[in-house]
């Protein structure tokens, strides 16, 4: 490559980092690959997270396909989140993500709770 050419990124990169890059998506499904959990459950895992922050994340990483939310009609009605095969595929990456950042940034970051 030249060093006039002009470089491109990835279009399904740009998509992956449109999702991913935002604060707490990744975070979330990085909680939701343990399994399944309610609203409450998730907000305590994330920490610092707003109610209304939370359920707007959980209904943009709906419309993406990576998460799916059941509802148990009770009594009492119980709504959880899990993640889709496609969020589930990716597992790998997240694993990846960890052992880098573990290696490459210090160790890891602080609990949730602690933020």
């Amino acid at each position: 490559m030249t060093e006039h050419e002009v470089r491109a990124c990835d279009a399904a990169m740009v998509r992956a980092f449109e999702v991913l890059g935002k604060r707490w998506n990744g975070m979330i499904l990085s909680v939701l690959a343990q399994g399944p959990a309610a609203f409450s459950e998730l907000r305590r895992a994330l920490g610092t997270i707003s109610d209304s922050m939370l359920s707007d994340r959980l209904s943009e990483l709906a419309s993406a396909g990576l998460i799916e939310r059941s509802v148990d009609p009770g009594p009492p009605v119980a709504v959880s989140y899990g993640l889709t095969a496609s969020g589930r595929g990716l597992a790998p990456a997240f694993d990846l993500l960890a052992g880098w950042a573990r290696q490459s940034l210090g160790g890891a970051a602080p609990a949730a709770a602690e933020r």
